[in-house]
């Protein structure tokens, strides 16, 4: 197969596949009102629901990741974790309390964990240099917003409105199983024309450790630490407190979020596609500091369709994720360990900010009321912005317009 239309195949592929591990990881916080009028669930417990799916996603990340490098394989990995988190996720729905629910989302999170790493690191050896920032943006970023962010909260809440909320996640298994098969027909562990699988190209292998000796890397994992928080924070609170504290119906709620996702597609494919020309470094501190905007305006604007409007112009931090979760790593490690590098800044940031902070979101919202978590997700943002000055360059065209100067 002509390379150029493998890699654009792969793209399409990857793309639907981790944007249904956002779909499925997604549908919990825009049902949450209504299997609140089944059985209780305090924002504490909320939080506890997303937490724990985002501390099992980080260990499945960091394990699978230095485990497809020794192997050499991507792609068995791959569909398992697809069949896997779409099983996980229709169990969802036939939970009856908060410590069903609570299992099936931490099993739900050991699947989704190895998705991005597998994915990224297959979507990076097909690449062409100059696609690599917009290729990884559009699997990462894009794909998450138009699934996650845009047709979840529409589909699900509509499903849950006329069928209920439990059926609305019994449906969740049929994109993933059929995505499973379309991998395991169409997928290459070595792309057509390209060079070999990183986990099996000649050198010795990187230990841990001296990943942890580059700077960007360490960086990356302090910055997903609190990108996460500011993600996780508003995608687990906003639309409780779009329905409880401003009063939003349901279709106001779901239109208002999907918003989030139209943002989320916009910038996912943009704002990687920038930092190839601009460089990665400038664009991480440029639109970390417009996200910061974005959990203010859900706690200060009232009118839905303006708000809608601001969430689309200020929610640009998505696009960062690419960044920082995949293209730094990629160009700043060998290829031997790329998978282990993507798995490690991903299990950090969500051990840190998917874990404990939405735990501490939804304690904080109990004691001080719903506003409390924008507030942190505000001061998440702050804290990328500050990390990001000290971010090493890496992007190949904007490196090789400083060496030609």
């Amino acid at each position: 197969m002509n390379p150029v239309r493998y890699e654009n195949r792969l793209l399409l592929i990857l793309f639907l596949s981790f944007g249904f591990v956002f779909f499925d990881r997604q549908a919990l916080s825009f049902l949450a009102p209504m299997i609140r009028e089944d059985f209780p669930l305090s924002n504490t417990q909320l939080g506890a629901l997303s937490g724990v799916l985002a501390l099992t996603w980080a260990l499945s990340g960091m394990v699978v990741g230095t485990v497809s490098d020794r192997i050499g394989k991507r792609k068995p990995l791959l569909i398992a974790a697809i069949l896997g988190f779409s099983v996980c996720s229709a169990a969802s729905g036939l939970m009856t309390g908060f410590t069903g629910l609570l299992i099936a989302r931490a099993l739900m999170g050991l699947a989704e964990g190895a998705v991005l790493p597998m994915a990224q690191s297959l979507m990076i050896e097909a690449s062409q240099q100059h696609r690599r920032g917009l290729n990884m943006g559009l699997v990462q970023g894009s794909s998450a917003g138009l699934l996650g962010g845009i047709v979840s909260p529409v589909v699900v809440v509509w499903a849950a409105e006329h069928i209920g909320w439990r059926a609305a996640f019994l449906l969740t298994i049929v994109p993933g199983l059929l995505l499973a098969v379309w991998v395991a027909r169409s997928v290459r562990e070595v792309p057509p024309g390209g060079r070999v699988a990183a986990a099996v190209e000649t050198g010795p292998k990187v230990p841990v450790g001296q990943l942890l000796r580059q700077r960007n890397i360490v960086l990356c994992m302090a910055i997903a630490a609190w990108y996460l928080t500011w993600f996780v924070v508003i995608i687990t609170f906003a639309p409780t407190y779009l329905a409880s504290v401003k009063g939003y119906s349901p279709g106001t709620m779901s239109a208002v979020m999907a918003c989030f996702g139209v943002a989320w597609v916009l910038w996912g494919f943009a704002t990687p596609a920038i930092s190839d020309r601009i460089g990665r470094r400038r664009t991480m501190i440029a639109f970390t500091a417009v996200a910061a905007l974005c959990p203010l305006a859900v706690v200060l604007v009232a009118q839905p369709l303006l708000l809608g409007a601001i969430v689309v112009l200020t929610y640009t931090g998505l696009g960062c994720f690419t960044l920082f979760m995949a293209t730094i790593p990629a160009e700043t490690v060998p290829s031997r360990a790329l998978a282990t590098a993507l798995g490690l800044v991903m299990g950090v940031g969500e051990l840190c900010g998917g874990f404990l902070a939405p735990v501490l979101a939804g304690w904080a919202s109990d004691e001080w009321g719903l506003q409390a978590a924008m507030f942190i997700a505000i001061g998440g943002a702050v804290v990328v912005v500050l990390l990001s000055f000290g971010l090493r360059e890496t992007a190949p065209l904007v490196l090789q317009r400083r060496t030609r100067e």
